[in-house]
């Protein structure tokens, strides 16, 4: 991907620039280490051949790697070219994003062998970094792979895995980028027709007007439950969740794109913003409907007062079941739910709606539809046997290739993150999956990446926490926003 290739007009450069705007941050959380280095700070460079043992590395994932093995390691041999002799365990964490970080920090800092390679999410690789906890691949992994991750993979996911000084320390596994499902077959019972499917996914709608498609789908069928989405009080709800109400307002966290990556304790808070306000607002609408002390006029009740509870399965379960008319969630539950033994050719996907077009926004690069830029990436344990990380070697040679990728991507729904792999002629004839890439293509084309700097984890939660207590009821947007505000001020005071 050139320099010149944009989310809504956020190239490379300019992406990199405000990511290097955090460099200084990082060296307070510790030196930037390659992790198990010479006496010069550097890392030794790993023998590119395979070992000649028999040799098992364990891969720290989630249950859908786990569940997925046996094809992943099918698909490895056979189109990547993974010896045989090399044996991968994936180990199934937490689905909670937050509670992977937890344990990874415990396993690093210990010091322990294994696992050899962990999966990371793109939103907290770089405090990792910033510790000296991971492999520097830069100095360790031969040039023939990393050249080809910095010059062709997603700009802005490969950024996440770097040091401040440019080192790649991950390797990008998948991007994510999010989308509302919804029934077909039930929004035909309220009059929508094929044709309005078809504008749907790629051509993104209003908040309002969705809200207001789902309420009448609601009343036309015998169907309780409008929307779900991900409302708990976790690292989805800040990172990915409350970027998008947030971002399709025009709203922002720190104000515009340039300073989402620093510099930490000199750049803008602007939570307290009426466009981030607003947002919440809406929200709290969709939960709680005109009853509701801050409602916005012209927004539907659409979402159950559980909404609050709900993270990526316990909101995708009752979808799946038939009990809701329309989901916000990963590209792995399309997969999931356009089965032919769930909903098939009648699930239909569109982008996240909006409410302020980016060209009405205060803010340059923020606005319109939002998706937040979710993807993990492939992280190699410092403290590994030299034997196993020969064999991880091989794990990422066998990962360049598109047969792999593409695999990956009908398996699991797991998108490629080399933007050329996408929507393609290819990829449209891939089984389920396929017949949703020009949505995906729309929603990459607008993700929003969470503003990641060392700090970013303590910020989290404290986001997580004040917009999870308005969506109760139990603040006001506004002063949930203040407090808000002020405890954000306080972590980027004390970096």
């Amino acid at each position: 991907m050139s320099d010149d290739n944009t989310r809504n007009g956020v190239s490379r450069r300019a992406y990199l620039a405000a990511a290097g705007g955090s460099g200084a941050t990082l060296g307070l959380s510790g030196c930037l280490g390659g992790g198990g280095g010479g006496d010069d700070g550097t890392a030794e460079p790993i023998d590119t051949e395979p070992p000649e043992e028999d040799v098992t590395i364990q891969i720290a994932a989630d249950s859908n790697f786990k569940n997925a093995s046996d094809e992943i390691v099918k698909t490895l041999r056979e189109d990547g070219g993974l010896p045989d002799n090399i044996t991968i365990e994936f180990l199934a964490g937490s689905f909670t994003t937050g509670d992977r970080r937890s344990q990874y920090q415990q396993i690093l800092s210990a010091g322990q062998e294994k696992p050899t390679v962990l999966m990371m999410d793109n939103g907290w690789t770089i405090p990792f970094i910033a510790r000296g906890q991971l492999a520097n691949l830069s100095e360790t992994l031969p040039s023939s792979i990393t050249s080809q991750v910095t010059e062709n993979y997603l700009d802005t996911m490969v950024a996440t895995a770097q040091g401040n000084d440019g080192d790649l320390f991950g390797i990008p596994l998948f991007a994510d980028f999010p989308t509302i499902q919804y029934r077909k077959d039930l929004m035909r019972e309220a009059g929508y027709s094929d044709s309005d499917f078809e504008t749907w996914a790629t051509e993104p709608m209003t908040w309002k007007k969705f809200s207001q498609v789902v309420k009448e789908t609601m009343d036309a069928t015998d169907v309780s439950n409008g929307f779900h989405w991900q409302g708990a009080a976790y690292e989805g709800l800040s990172c990915c969740d409350f970027i998008e109400f947030m971002g399709s307002h025009g709203g922002s966290y720190f104000g515009a794109f340039e300073n989402y990556f620093g510099p930490v304790g000199d750049r803008p808070i602007t939570v307290d913003s009426q466009n981030v306000i607003n947002a919440i607002r809406m929200m709290r609408t969709f939960i709680y409907g005109s009853d509701d002390s801050v409602a916005l006029d012209g927004y539907a009740d659409i979402s159950p007062d559980a909404v609050v509870q709900y993270k990526e399965e316990s909101s995708r379960k009752p979808f799946t079941n038939g009990d809701v008319v329309a989901l916000r969630n990963w590209p792995y539950s399309i997969n999931i739910n356009a089965a032919e033994d769930v909903f098939g050719e009648d699930l239909g996907v569109m982008p996240i709606p909006y409410t302020v077009p980016q060209s009405e926004s205060e803010y340059d690069k923020i606005g319109g539809s939002t998706s937040a830029l979710g993807g993990w990436h492939l992280t190699l344990n410092p403290n590994a046997s030299d034997v196993r990380k020969r064999a991880a070697v091989q794990l990422f040679k066998a990962l360049q290739e598109d047969a792999v990728r593409l695999r990956m991507f009908e398996i699991g729904g797991w998108i490629p993150p080399i933007p050329d792999l996408i929507a393609t002629d290819r990829t449209r004839q891939l089984d389920v999956i396929g017949r949703y890439v020009d949505s995906l293509q729309v929603a990459g084309e607008n993700a929003l990446p969470r503003p990641v700097t060392a700090v970013w984890p303590q910020e989290s939660t404290q986001i997580a926490k004040e917009v999870n207590a308005s969506i109760r009821q139990q603040k006001t947007p506004s002063k949930a926003m203040s407090d808000l505000k002020s405890s954000l001020e306080s972590i980027e005071s004390q970096a």
